[in-house]
């Protein structure tokens, strides 16, 4: 069955899981920031913008892993064309290698299976390649699937092709594997001073209460702590784009 990898479904429990997170987000926004259950009840929408984030976020991470999981695809193809397979059997070779390093829900067995499925109905291998690519909507799998086309319609070498790219893949790979190493310390160092307003605000309310008092139940204090929140979510989303550097 195709992946399509521009969308993604929820199963219930992530949907509970989900829905309980935006709710607990929007009950400790309203305790620090405006303390009235009117807001809360207005900022009920906010849970499917949250649940629409999350959904944007695992469709991420879900083409990252795929990107990586590619990279010991290709190895296993190169090596079983070097060993003199063509590239239809070295397909159905790197099936098996892959089902030895992944559970059978990872995606690139699912999309080897399947290629192989496809292969039997006499669907060139080339123009599997390139619905993955278009399906995946990963830069990498797209560039290997236009070479890899071409080189198949051309006669080309495809031992060197498949060599070359897996090559050139894996670089890269290992280039973000270590930005994101590099970067893992200053991700978590943003989490923490992300937390530290909220933190001083819940640290006032409960050793000061009257400190605060001024700013809850009156349109002066709501249109001051609006502003403070706007403030706040406009760094955390600067803070999260800073650390956030695509290869």
């Amino acid at each position: 069955m195709k992946q399509n990898y521009g969308e993604y479904h929820f199963t219930v429990r992530e949907i509970a899981k989900y829905l309980t997170q935006s709710i607990l987000l929007c009950a400790a926004v309203d305790y620090l920031f405006y303390k009235s259950w009117w807001v809360m009840v207005s900022a009920v929408p906010a849970a499917f913008l949250y649940l629409k984030w999350k959904k944007m976020q695992l469709m991420r991470e879900r083409r990252k892993n795929l990107n990586y999981q590619f990279k010991d695809a290709l190895n296993s193809l190169s090596v079983a064309v070097q060993a003199g397979y063509s590239v239809e059997n070295a397909v159905t070779a790197c099936a098996r290698d892959l089902e030895r390093l992944y559970t059978a829900n990872e995606d690139i067995l699912k999309e080897f299976h399947y290629i192989e499925s496809q292969q039997r109905v006499s669907v060139p291998v080339e123009e599997l390649f390139l619905d993955l690519g278009e399906r995946s909507q990963v830069e990498d799998i797209e560039n290997f699937a236009s070479v890899f086309y071409t080189a198949k319609r051309t006669g080309g070498d495809m031992d060197k092709v498949i060599q070359k790219v897996a090559r050139m893949l894996g670089d890269k790979i290992d280039v973000k594997k270590e930005i994101e190493t590099t970067l893992a310390a200053k991700k978590s160092e943003q989490a923490v001073m992300s937390l530290m307003p909220a933190g001083i605000i819940l640290y006032l309310q409960v050793s000061s209460p009257g400190f605060l008092s001024v700013l809850y139940g009156n349109p002066f204090g709501i249109c001051a702590m609006s502003v403070c929140l706007g403030i706040y979510a406009a760094a955390y989303w600067m803070g999260r784009k800073i650390v956030d550097i695509e290869v």
